[in-house]
């Protein structure tokens, strides 16, 4: 497994990986969102610095991000974060073999400061660009400290989507099915809004939730196709089930127990039609990814199930994150390494 790469200025071919027992060391750029990131990987799996400035604070005050606070906020980071990355690494731009940056999905104006950055440490070191799709990245972030090779099967929740992948080798990705609505990041926090709980709300509403009854209410699941997701009619659910209970309780309304249920039903839909992936395809090995892989309910189904080997990212490379995208950048040739690429917000 290797593919070429050219350097900006005299083409010189570099390849990726390179042979065995040489370093191939990547630094990216992650910045699709509301986190400026800088990472610098060695061989797609080992973290030499992970840096991440973080914008919760910020975006808490209106309660969701605003894109273009969020693009201000990483004019203001991206030199800083880089700054740090290189001194927690210990190295410098000439022992850096290519440089990465997030190209999208995401917020337009947060990837263009995030894609010019690595444009121009590119064109300063004579480097080559490579471009990365965010969830593709997502995925690879189980790469990171663990030898986890393909296939396997990958269940991709975020903020903005909720996929399953049949994952073949480290340069083929099916897309199983998806959601036809919201994604299970979105309605987490929708519901949190719902429940009038603080941003972050998804992380948030996890934690009320495993102080709840999850028994104590059951919402219907949408009939959809066979690897397909809705959320947004539990979503209604719990809307309307909210307003009876404040007709009855008022403000003090068992508000534990109505998490705890949420987060029982669509767990339990995002584990049932992953374990059927996986089963009908005959792979053995599941992955988690994405900043909803952080998610305590569903870590724990999925690691309480003996007959598969699961994998999921530590925590700090589950929500946004440049290690991902250097790891994406080693193991995927995506084809978008040239100085020409463009952002994009959606697939």
């Amino acid at each position: 497994m290797s593919y070429e790469l050219k350097t900006p200025f005299n083409n010189k071919i570099i390849t990726i990986p390179q042979k065995t027992g040489e370093e191939t060391i990547i630094a990216a750029i992650e910045s699709s969102c509301d986190e400026m990131a800088f990472a610098i990987v060695k061989n797609g799996r080992e973290v030499l610095s992970n840096i991440v400035a973080s914008q919760i604070n910020t975006h808490k005050k209106y309660g969701g991000v605003v894109p273009e606070v969020a693009a201000r906020e990483h004019l203001n980071s991206v030199a800083m974060v880089i700054e740090e990355g290189f001194k927690e690494a210990g190295l410098k731009g000439d022992n850096i073999t290519a440089f990465a940056s997030t190209i999208g999905p995401g917020l337009v104006g947060s990837l263009i400061v995030g894609v010019n950055a690595a444009k121009a440490l590119s064109l300063i070191y004579n480097k080559p660009f490579i471009g990365v799709n965010h969830l593709k990245a997502h995925v690879c972030a189980n790469y990171i400290d663990t030898d986890l090779t393909p296939p396997f099967i990958a269940l991709l929740i975020s903020g903005g989507h909720t996929q399953i992948l049949k994952v073949d080798d480290y340069n083929t990705q099916t897309i199983l099915g998806g959601t036809i609505d919201d994604a299970i990041g979105e309605v987490y926090d929708k519901v949190a809004r719902l429940m009038g709980i603080d941003y972050p709300g998804g992380p948030n509403l996890d934690k009320i939730a495993q102080l709840g009854d999850k028994k104590r209410f059951e919402f219907t699941k949408a009939k959809v196709d066979e690897f397909d997701f809705s959320f947004s009619g539990t979503k209604t659910a719990v809307l309307y089930l909210i307003q009876k209970l404040k007709k009855e309780y008022g403000d003090n309304y068992p508000k534990n127990d109505v998490a705890a249920s949420f987060q029982e039903n669509v767990t339990n839909i995002l584990y049932q039609k992953t374990i059927r992936a996986a089963k009908k395809y005959g792979i053995n090995k599941i992955v988690l990814a994405g900043g909803v892989a952080a998610n305590s309910e569903i870590r724990k189904k999925f690691f309480d199930t003996t007959n598969y080997q699961v994998y999921a990212p530590k925590m700090k490379y589950c929500t946004d994150n440049a290690s991902m995208v250097a790891s994406c950048a080693y193991f995927l040739n995506n084809r978008m390494n040239n100085l020409d690429v463009e952002v994009f917000s959606r697939l």
